[in-house]
């Protein structure tokens, strides 16, 4: 924690745990109960807004919890907000916790990691008032919600969340969140296809980017499998890849396996475990490996795209979810199984012609990039503000 997120990261995760430990059940959550309490979707608040006039630059509230360097999450809002920015908007950030302390180091985080140099602040219970509030997750829904500040309510919805709980409480109450009435803005089709089907929700979605600025491929020998592994994301199936990562390690010894993404333990098989990197020091990483393991249980990864942008070949569990939003034939999908990914990241090591298929992976890529999501969220706010309430 001290290297990745410094010592001030460091002492705010302490100091949850703490929290955590001695503070009643409810009021565990990074929500507020009195927001929960206040957000009745029987009598639904409706904020006012206006229209943006002809020449008037539109205003937006931001509701977020705090990042810290590295969110995939956070590093795909703000590649947002860039585009917006450079079209004439006005953004404001409010961090939303309610076991939040300081927020020096967070907005430290947004200057020098995320380049956001708007106005930050902490949520109070109260947004100045804008053309548009974004919810970013479940909990900054319900602040959104709570809160009689006025602008249109949008959702920024990059996964489906109740499926990061089991059966609960917290199931329920992220799930309630797709019944406020907001106007969803999904990342990639799947999303804003289930939103619409479950809950009919009105949702635009945009495609996902690549930025072949920091991820190409140097045509290098390779002798390599990188991993994306986070044990502490559960949707990132951490323990069916490292199953897959032992049974394909006992057929290529000779193979080196790269593991990113969080510090983890002791492996049962020969692997370098890289933590949290920056995206050079990940360029770097798949410019050495034949392929890439990425698994998503629900919504796909930025990962695999990054990784084909460098001639690595991404394995992906074969889901639904996935194959809508990545369509590319130079994607391998193979059924969750740890014999049917080791089979898969097996087929691409040993295939006789791979950097010629390399080369091609990479430069399908060069078409993707985040200017186009930005045109599509920036079409999608102002045609919701100008229909009116």
């Amino acid at each position: 924690m001290l290297r990745n997120e410094g010592l001030a990261g460091a002492l705010d995760r302490t100091r949850a745990r703490l929290a955590s430990a001695i503070e009643p059940a409810t009021t565990r959550r990074i929500v507020r109960d009195d927001d929960i309490l206040n957000a009745d979707l029987d009598e639904q608040f409706v904020p006012s807004f206006a229209k943006p006039g002809p020449d008037e630059a539109i205003t937006l509230n931001w509701l977020m919890t705090a990042p810290n360097p590295g969110s995939g999450g956070h590093t795909t809002i703000f590649r947002i907000i860039r585009y917006l920015e450079a079209n004439g908007y006005h953004n404001r950030v409010y961090f939303y916790d309610a076991r939040l302390g300081s927020i020096d180091q967070y907005v430290h985080a947004l200057r020098d990691y995320y380049g956001f140099h708007g106005p930050v602040e902490r949520f109070d219970g109260s947004l100045a008032d804008a053309h548009g509030v974004f919810a970013t997750s479940w909990p900054t829904a319900y602040a959104s919600c709570a809160t009689p500040s006025s602008g249109k309510r949008f959702y920024f919805v990059q996964d489906y969340e109740p499926d990061f709980y089991a059966v609960s409480t917290d199931r329920i109450l992220a799930e309630n969140t797709y019944r406020m009435g907001f106007h969803a803005i999904t990342a990639g089709r799947w999303l804003a296809e289930k939103l619409g089907n479950d809950f009919a929700m009105n949702a635009d979605a945009f495609e996902f980017g690549c930025d072949t600025t920091k991820y190409s491929n140097r045509h290098g020998p390779r002798n390599g499998i990188a991993f994306y592994a986070r044990p502490g994301t559960p949707r990132r199936g951490y323990e069916l890849g490292l199953l897959a990562l032992r049974s394909f390690a006992a057929k290529h010894p000779e193979i080196d396996i790269h593991l990113y993404g969080e510090d983890v333990g002791p492996l049962p098989f020969r692997a370098i475990n890289h933590g949290l990197v920056r995206p050079e020091q990940l360029n770097e990483i798949y410019n050495k490996c034949f392929a890439g393991l990425s698994l998503s249980l629900t919504n796909v990864s930025l990962v695999p795209l990054e990784m084909l942008a460098a001639g690595c070949i991404p394995v992906l569990n074969d889901a639904y979810h996935n194959r809508m939003v990545i369509e590319s034939p130079y994607v391998h999908y193979a059924a969750a199984t740890p014999q049917a990914l080791a089979r898969s990241l097996s087929e691409i090591v040993d295939m006789p012609d791979f950097y010629t298929y390399a080369r091609a992976a990479s430069e399908s890529q060069d078409r993707l990039d985040w200017e186009s999501a930005g045109a599509v969220v920036d079409q999608a706010i102002r045609r919701v503000l100008n229909a009116g309430p």
